[in-house]
């Protein structure tokens, strides 16, 4: 039963393209707003601090940032319609799930806390082929036997 409960919340998810996040990325969400009769996107660039409800099929991010010496944070579940993408800065190496000891550190330590990480190559890989897939050419290596 709890293997099918999973499933079905997997399959109620938003389809949007989001990487597989985890605490200490830093991403830009894209949402809209709405004034007046206008609306717009804003983007609010920050580091992931906690990420619940992972497997269920509404989950929900805070992130964080620091503008002007005032911590902001934003908490917003990642199939709301207000939404519109999140795009992958970058990968920080983070030793917990829950980042929330950032709310009183300064951004000096952070920056020493948190380092940011190579992604493997896997996924750099899969980066190269979406913009250029190449063909590669194999060469039969010539063979050094002698005959006696």
């Amino acid at each position: 039963m709890h293997e099918k409960l999973i499933t079905f919340n997997l399959s109620q998810r938003k389809a949007i393209s989001t990487p597989e996040l985890q605490a200490g990325d830093v991403i830009k969400i894209f949402r809209k707003i709405k004034e007046g009769a206008k609306e717009r996107v804003q983007m609010f660039q920050g580091t992931i601090i906690a990420i619940k409800g992972g497997q269920s099929s509404s989950r929900m991010i805070t992130v964080r940032k620091v503008s002007d010496g005032i911590g902001v944070e934003l908490i917003l579940p990642l199939s709301s319609p207000q939404i519109e993408k999140i795009e992958f800065v970058k990968r920080t190496s983070a030793r917990r799930a829950k980042l929330y000891f950032v709310r009183k550190k300064s951004q000096k330590v952070l920056s020493k806390k948190l380092k940011e990480v190579v992604l493997k190559a896997s996924r750099q890989a899969k980066k190269v082929e979406e913009v250029a897939p190449e063909e590669t050419e194999i060469k039969p290596e010539e063979s050094n036997t002698t005959e006696a």
